[in-house]
């Protein structure tokens, strides 16, 4: 089978497409022929190694070649503990330990797969997993009237980020490069702010919360940017930010009297099933950066580290 190939961490001219033996599935898992695959911004970082908690899955390589986390495919084969799902099935979700998704056929565990509703297409199906359960909790409880301010919001999760927001009622500051402006006010932003030019974090008291995609400030410093009562979410960025983040949320909180923490985010097939009914019910809609073949993937990786993509970049496997 074709698959994309990361032997070690690096720029995107470690990627490769090459041949590799079609897995087996085990007695408790399915083989999935995987039909459309999306990257996300855990993928670039994947690929360079950077931050360093990305090395989980190696740390001097990575132990699985294979990039890629969402899929959305056609089951080809059950294991014979499997009673869930049959040959034939439509499925999508994301993999076990975040990588597989680039290949032909991909085994795995099904408790992460969920059921793909049938008016939704592959390509759709795949942009929703890991950004939608991230937005779908980032934004859980936000209520109308509230002010949000997404950090990154021009990549591959900002979309389902702005969209909810705007879904609960919430007004949107979307920041990221001034390129990428019309298309945050297209999602529903309803303002911008480029970073090249305006540093948010100076701002005092203005937001109810923020969505640190990228977080690479202090959260002694973003905090301030919050309202009394508000609340910062780190998603994504410096390990060394990740770190103050942890350490400072108890004090920022009994000070302040706000939250500040690390958004965990485990793999859900429960909050994938509740996203993905807000996409059916026309709630919010992935954003579809491009969809390129397999073949393509050393240039899609190049797409990817750049920051270029405005939404989801797709992987059309087979």
């Amino acid at each position: 089978m074709r698959a994309v190939i990361q032997d070690r961490y690096g720029p995107p001219d470690v990627i490769a497409v090459a041949d590799l033996p079609k897995p087996e599935p085990a007695d408790d898992e399915i083989l999935v022929q995987v039909k459309a695959a999306s990257l996300n911004g855990s993928d670039r970082e994947n690929l360079a190694g950077r931050p360093y908690y990305a090395r989980v899955a190696g740390l001097r390589r990575p132990r699985n070649p294979v990039p890629g986390s969402d899929i959305a495919g056609i089951v080809a084969a059950v294991g014979n503990s499997v009673t869930e799902y049959a040959a034939g099935d439509e499925v999508f979700g994301e993999l076990p330990g975040y990588r597989g998704a680039l290949a032909e056929f991909v085994a795995a565990s099904p408790r992460l797969l969920a059921r793909k509703p049938p008016g939704l297409s592959f390509s759709d199906a795949a942009a929703i997993p890991q950004a939608g359960c991230i937005a779908h909790r980032a934004t859980r409880g936000l209520r109308s009237g509230d002010r949000l301010l997404v950090n990154g919001a021009g990549g591959s999760g900002g979309a389902f980020v702005i969209g909810l927001a705007k879904h609960l009622g919430a007004a949107v500051t979307a920041v990221d490069r001034a390129d990428k402006r019309n298309h945050l006010l297209r999602l529903g932003a309803d303002e911008t702010i480029d970073f090249a030019e305006q540093d948010w974090a100076d701002q005092r008291g203005r937001y109810d919360r923020i969505v640190d995609l990228v977080a690479h400030r202090s959260p002694y410093r973003v905090h301030k940017a919050l309202r009394a009562g508000g609340t910062y979410l780190m998603v994504g960025g410096y390990t060394r930010v990740l770190l103050a983040t942890v350490l400072a949320g108890w004090t920022i909180g009994r000070s302040d009297g706000k939250r500040v923490r690390v958004l965990a985010v485990p793999q859900s097939r429960t909050d994938l099933e509740a996203v993905t009914a807000l996409v059916t019910d026309g709630a919010v809609a992935p954003a579809v950066d491009r969809i390129d073949p397999l073949e393509e993937a050393p240039a899609i990786f190049e797409r990817l580290a750049a920051g270029d993509n405005l939404g989801k970049v797709i992987v059309e496997v087979s």
